[in-house]
Formats: C-alpha cells, structure tokens, sequence
C-alpha cells in the first residue's frame, strides 16, 4: 500500500510541476511567412524592468531561437521584437489526507495515519516576447513563458534558453485545421 501511495505522489509531483508553461495569441490572417528579418524594438527592451545580465540573457536565446528558424537580425527589419518581465509567488499545496484507520464504537480505541498538507512557495517569473509588424507598428504574435526562476548566474542561462525556446517553439503558429 505504502508503494503505491508513494508513487501516486511521486507522479503528482512530476505532472505538477512541469518546467516551463507556455501560450501564445497572434493577430488572425497574418500570413507570417512574409516575414523573414528583425531587429529588437529597443524601447520595449529598454523599459523591461529586469538586470541587465537578464536582458542580455535573454536576448541571446532569442538571437538563437530566431536564427533556428531562417531569421536573419537586421537594420530594416521585417519584425521587431520587444520583451516584457513579470514575476510571482506561486504557491503550491499538496493535501496529503490520506491514511488507514481501525475504529469501533462508542469512542474506544481508533487507529489512524494522517500525513497533513505541503506547502510550496517559489518565486515564477514570467517572459513576454512580443512580435510587432515594422511596417505597421502592431502587434501580430504574443508568446508568453511562465516558470520557477532560478538562483545562480549558470542556472539562470540554461532557465532562460529553456523559456525561450519553449515560447518561440509556438511560433510561427500553426493554425487549426
């Protein structure tokens, strides 16, 4: 029995816990194949309330994640590229209730096991990457990562290459057939 708990929790903790959570909403009826330059909207990166270690961190994810896909980073750009910060308390809470008991009546002689409830708090930061039309100045794709952040400056590069592939993994969006 206690095998099975302990690995009903063990997979509760996996699913629960996964790395880095991503969306994304783009401007309908942009044919995003005609867009194949960009350059960084240097405003919005300007205005991201983050260290500037952070901001060159991600910046070079993008560099790479934007080069995978056949981007080429120019003076007139095709796209710009802005960035927004955000972060929060997330937290989590495991009820862990469960437990085997033996009792009889009248008050006498109950048994039981009770393991209580986890608490988790981890601070999440979540990253915008905002594409906008250089022609037009609008917006035509939003991806958004949330995950746990991390503490020490190695750890940060590999957690902000991660974010960033994951949100630029959305893009260009595949529409729904």
């Amino acid at each position: 029995m206690k095998k099975i708990v302990t690995f009903l929790a063990v997979i509760t903790l996996l699913v629960s816990c996964k790395s880095v959570r991503v969306s994304q909403d783009y401007a309908l009826g942009t044919d995003f194949n005609n867009y194949s330059t960009y350059a960084y909207f240097k405003k919005g990166i300007d205005e991201a309330k983050i260290s500037e270690l952070d901001k060159k961190r991600i910046l070079r994810a993008i560099d790479t994640e934007m080069a995978a896909k056949g981007f080429i980073k120019s003076q007139n750009p095709d796209v710009l590229v802005s960035i927004f910060t955000d972060s929060k308390e997330r937290v989590d809470v495991f009820n862990n209730n469960w437990g085997m008991g033996f009792g009889w009546g009248w008050g006498g002689g109950f048994w039981g096991n009770n393991m209580g409830n986890n608490v988790t708090r981890t601070t999440e930061g979540i990253l915008y990457i905002d594409l906008i039309d250089a022609k037009k100045k609008e917006l035509i794709w939003q991806g958004v990562g949330k995950a746990p952040l991390r503490s020490t400056p190695e750890k940060k590069v590999e957690r902000t290459n991660e974010i960033v592939k994951e949100i630029l993994k959305q893009f260009p969006p595949m529409p729904n057939n």
